[in-house]
């Protein structure tokens, strides 16, 4: 049972612990916990102080919104505080704030909210004096923020002078985020330059908005969402907060798209459910719905509590990121052989899915994260992605954590792995010997941009290969209509068509072949530029790395993987029993005309009479040209098709030659320089 000295000490405790965190958060902007356990430790401090207020203190920071300011910034005080806002984890709670609106308002009348996403990014106050940026801050503490203005200059799509009838001095409040394709790319960039990565967008979006030199934050693909204003003077405003927001469009904020107006409490929770649905298709992160009264006089009746308005609440999603502890590290073996280590972990619930792995992608990665078996870790699942470790909470060590030791040979066919010098990843040498990479390399084999052999999905391949139908693709091709009709879910209608598909994919394309033998990094346009270059297949089995690399878009380390490839004895026989025995085959390339458009750039628009564009596409690349998706100076000609749009703008204001689908055509049947140029000339005069 609870003493009154236990409790006082873990409230104690509580204070110490939030207020640390507060700091790593606030000010070192290097947070160890997620949200959602930092939120469980403040609710239970807000909990214990509301049964037991003789343990309430002014200091604690159950009474404050954040942490103090980052030293090493010019400190500005807010002319409003930029409070925080209380948050529901249910609709019962959500239903619960609805009651207290009511009761402090005496009626039990409907209301409007205006419902918005809860961005997660970092809040900042925008001064405009006569309609100028002359101030920018953090919100620090909420009486207390950073002053930045250069760096939210730098974001475009805040607005350095307003625009319409906006008042003389006006306080604008929004979330600055990143996008998370602009976070995957900071990222990634940040990797290539062995660079520290960030952990999430909030925390890149924070981290870039604190750069003391704002040359730094004009790189970083910030944006800004305006929610709400602060002080204003000498104006009239609309009394609705949605139609504030509307106002604040109009003197050219961005608004988020999905703001709405909700007539009651109920439709307010179906928003909820709505945006839940689209999360993982919008383009940055949120962590839940905000709920507003919409009416601004309600919003002056009900007034603040110490740290956030009574008239708003914040309905939070289930946690992305949670904490756990990792029980085991495993070892998975994927197609080309990658062998990536996977955390086994304590289940945990993130974002409404039970959690019990994550993978580690590869040893410079645990290294990175410093990571041991038995660590307490943070990890973090956001929309549909694959769970992965964010970091370890040192913390929480207690001593008997173990190295993560990797192996030495294929966990699957015990074939030697290697690590090719400049690679992160391990992997198997076995190949199609490899039970792991034989599922996953028939199923590419098959694959619609391969053989392309219809019916033969997933589960049918991981079926034949559990019965020992098959050890590689050749042996599709000695399947019977018994071996396939036995199958479960096969009668044997299904395995005659399976049969039927098998003997149209004998016979192929040259680059369909090349792509369909799984060579590491060997995608279709290179698959087909080994076909154009060569013409057939044993004059690209014997090409040294010195060969390869003449082919324009093939550089050292493709070429090494084309050549280890077919010096391996095993896939030359698999090759050899493809063709000889299962009869597999394909028009040679003539190579006579090949590169007779090297060097030449194209790009297609419109629609095209004769041809489709993914066709003209194939033969202007077939004779060694470019085809780019966009006009550009280096563009050599435009072929513009009927109804032709921006493409043809652009070209011509750049004054590229612009060529018609029957000249294009002219210069395919035949292709030359000296062709190529009588053509533009003969477009340039209007022939």
């Amino acid at each position: 049972m609870d003493t009154p000295e236990t409790i006082k000490e873990r409230v104690a405790d509580l204070r110490k612990q939030i207020n640390r965190h507060n700091h790593l958060y606030y000010v070192l902007d290097s947070p160890i916990l997620p949200d959602a356990e930092y939120d469980r430790l403040m609710q239970e401090l807000v909990m214990l102080e509301s049964q037991y207020p003789e343990y309430r203190s002014a200091t604690s920071p159950s009474q404050r919104v954040g942490g103090e300011a980052l030293a090493g910034f010019e400190q500005v005080t807010h002319r409003l505080p930029m409070l925080s806002l209380d948050n529901a984890f249910s609709p019962e709670e959500v239903r619960r704030f609805s009651k207290r609106l009511n009761d402090r308002l005496n009626n039990q009348e409907e209301r409007v909210f205006c419902c918005e996403p809860k961005l997660d990014g970092l809040a900042v106050s925008l001064v405009y004096e006569g309609g100028k940026l002359v101030q920018a801050a953090t919100r620090g503490d909420g009486e207390i923020g950073e002053l930045i203005t250069q760096n939210v200059k730098t974001i475009r799509n805040v607005p350095l002078e307003l625009v319409g009838d906006f008042p003389s001095l006006v306080e604008v409040r929004g979330e600055v985020f990143m996008t998370l394709e602009g976070f995957k790319k900071l990222n990634e960039e940040a990797l290539r330059n062995n660079e520290k990565v960030f952990a999430n967008p909030r925390n890149a979006a924070a981290g870039s908005l604190r750069q003391l030199d704002s040359k730094i934050t004009a790189k970083r693909p910030l944006s800004m969402y305006a929610y709400a204003m602060g002080y204003v003077e000498n104006t009239t405003l609309a009394e609705s907060h949605f139609e504030r927001l509307m106002q604040l469009k109009e003197w050219g904020f961005a608004i988020c798209d999905e703001v709405e107006q909700k007539p009651n409490i109920e439709s307010c929770l179906a928003y909820f459910e709505s945006i839940s649905q689209k999360r993982s298709q919008l383009a940055y992160d949120i962590d839940g719905v905000v709920y507003k009264i919409d009416s601004i006089a309600l919003q002056r009746t009900l007034g603040f509590v110490a740290k956030a308005p009574r008239w708003a609440i914040a309905h939070k999603f289930p946690a992305v990121e949670e904490m756990t502890k990792v029980l085991d590290v495993e070892f998975q073996v994927g197609r080309t052989g990658a062998i990536t280590p996977v955390a086994r972990l304590e289940p945990v619930p993130v974002a409404g899915v039970t959690v019990s792995n994550a993978t580690l992608h590869n040893q410079d990665e645990i290294a990175r994260l410093k990571l041991k078996i038995g660590d307490t870790v943070v990890i973090r699942r956001a929309g549909d992605v694959i769970p992965q470790v964010v970091r370890v909470i040192d913390d929480y060590r207690q001593g008997d954590e173990r190295p993560i030791l990797f192996p030495s040979e294929c966990p699957v066919c015990s074939s030697p792995v290697q690590r090719i010098e400049g690679e992160a990843v391990i992997r198997c040498t076995g190949n199609y010997f490899c039970r792991a990479q034989r599922v996953e390399g028939i199923k590419h084999f098959a694959s619609r941009k391969a053989l392309d052999i219809d019916g033969l999905g997933d589960k049918l391949v991981e079926q034949l290969v559990s019965e020992e139908l098959i050890e590689s693709p050749a042996d599709l091709y000695s399947l019977s209509l018994s071996d396939i009709s036995q199958l479960e879910r096969m009668g044997e209608k299904s395995a005659q068509n399976l049969l039927n598909a098998l003997e149209k994919s004998r016979k192929t394309s040259l680059a369909k072949f090349i792509y369909a033998l799984g060579i590491r990094e060997v995608g279709e346009a290179t698959a087909r530029s080994l076909a154009q270059y060569f013409g057939d297949l044993n004059p690209v089995m014997s090409a040294s790395s010195e060969d390869l690399q003449r082919i324009n878009d093939i550089g050292p380390i493709v070429a090494q993987h084309i050549e280890t490839y077919f010096a391996d004895c095993r896939n030359k026989a698999l090759v050899e029993r493809l063709i000889d025995q299962c009869g597999l085959t394909w028009e040679k390339v003539s190579i006579e005309n090949a590169q007779r458009l090297a060097g030449l750039t194209f790009v297609i628009t419109g629609t095209l009479e004769t041809l489709s564009r993914d066709e003209m596409k194939a033969q202007l690349m077939a004779l060694g040209a470019k085809v780019a998706g966009s006009v550009s100076k280096q563009t050599d000609a435009l072929i513009a098709g009927k109804k032709a749009g921006s493409k043809l703008t652009k070209a011509q204001s750049l004054a590229i030659p612009i060529l018609q689908e029957t000249d294009a055509r002219s210069l395919i049947s035949e292709p030359s320089e000296q062709n190529f140029k009588r053509l533009i000339e003969d477009s340039s005069k209007g022939i």
